[in-house]
């Protein structure tokens, strides 16, 4: 088949989902993108943009689009040679917290639900999330002082299925399968390495992370950190404390723009933490577990879900007080869970995109088989 991939906002995990799909699909896949930024304005006009730049909308089987775009205006625009339509929801704008301050957008919010009514196939990238909108968009509709369209909710329910995203992977990484374990990170009697590799953003919740590597380095336990991810053009006031509070500590600071940089300081990790508020899948934390780093993760959003459940008592954590516990425990045993991270290093390679894509390739495939069939 030929695939046109739309991306209103074509940076960070948006941007690395679509390539990694786009370089293992056995399909032809071509990627029209909109630079990551004014990302309501890109709910707002990216269908007219892309309407523009598709010069023969019929030589296409399949578009696959992002959730920050409008496909009810991109489907008029573009007319009746539109193929097939599949909407993937990274994130939706309804269940999306909100910034301290911030209100709610209904409009963004209702957009999403209507761009839903108009695909053919809606993906989301967790069980989690799928819950979280349709939870959110029944109450949205229950707003509407009349003419409420209750129907919407169940129509799009019936053609909305899982699709986990995907994330590189080279054959040789995984700290278990080249003998990394925690509390063995390549350099002897060396202290467990930390990593924390989330955006720099507030959803992220990095203040409890730091709160609580304070608390350990307060106790005089051995640590240090690998702090990466993305910053914007603004980040959170606790990442300046905590440069300054740990600058002893610290290996590695900031964004990597080598990948294989990145994913060496991830083979070198010992445990990986997320504090998140909001997250609907996880790549980054299961690319660091997928390199060898044993996660600690709160009881919350998509992690129990991604988690077997033979290792939850181990991985997942309540509260602040709750990941402190758990983190001194291993920082001062980290031996413990040795065998645990073998098992879930091999685990969290079954999401890398040269084994994940035969769900993805199948299910747009089915769908194109569908319509033929109909058609």
């Amino acid at each position: 088949m030929k695939i046109l991939f739309l991306e209103p906002f074509y940076g960070g995990s948006h941007e690395r989902v679509a390539k990694g799909f786009a370089a293992a699909s056995r399909h032809q896949v071509e990627i029209l993108g909109l630079a990551p930024r004014f990302w309501k304005w890109r709910m707002r006009g990216a269908a007219l943009w892309f309407a523009r730049q598709i010069r023969a909308i019929r030589d296409y089987d399949i578009i696959l689009a992002t959730d920050m775009m409008d496909l009810t205006d991109f489907k008029a625009l573009v007319g009746t040679a539109c193929p097939p339509v599949v909407l993937y929801f990274h994130e939706n704008q309804l269940s999306y917290p909100l910034s301290p301050g911030e209100k709610r957008d209904f409009h963004l919010g209702f957009t999403n639900l209507v761009s839903a009514v108009a695909a053919d196939l809606v993906l989301f990238n967790s069980k989690f999330h799928r819950d979280g909108f349709f939870t959110a968009g029944r109450g949205l509709i229950r707003k509407m002082p009349d003419a409420r369209p209750s129907w919407m909710m169940d129509e799009i329910e019936a053609k909305t299925r899982i699709l986990y995203p995907g994330f590189n992977l080279p054959e040789a990484a995984g700290g278990a399968e080249r003998g990394n374990r925690p509390g063995q990170s390549g350099q002897g009697t060396d202290p467990a390495l930390v990593i924390w590799n989330h955006r720099w953003e507030y959803d992220k919740d990095p203040e409890t992370f730091f709160r609580v590597m304070d608390r350990l380095a307060d106790k005089g336990i051995a640590f240090e950190l690998a702090v990466l991810g993305e910053k914007y053009e603004t980040a959170p006031e606790i990442f300046t404390w905590a440069r300054d509070r740990f600058r002893d500590r610290i290996r590695v600071w900031g964004y990597q723009s080598s990948v294989e940089d990145y994913r060496a300081w991830l083979s070198r990790g010992d445990f990986v933490v997320s504090t998140a508020i909001q997250e609907n899948f996880g790549i980054s934390v299961m690319e660091a577990v997928a390199h060898g780093c044993f996660p600690l993760l709160p009881d919350r959003l998509s992690y129990p879900e991604l988690i077997p459940k033979a290792f939850r008592k181990d991985v997942i954590y309540q509260g602040q007080r709750g990941l402190e516990a758990k983190l001194e425990a291993l920082l001062l045993a980290p031996g413990n869970v040795a065998a645990a991270c073998h098992d879930l290093c091999r685990y969290a390679r079954s999401f890398s995109w040269h084994k994940i894509i035969l769900e993805w390739d199948g299910m747009l495939e089915d769908l194109r088989q569908g319509q033929n069939q109909r058609g």
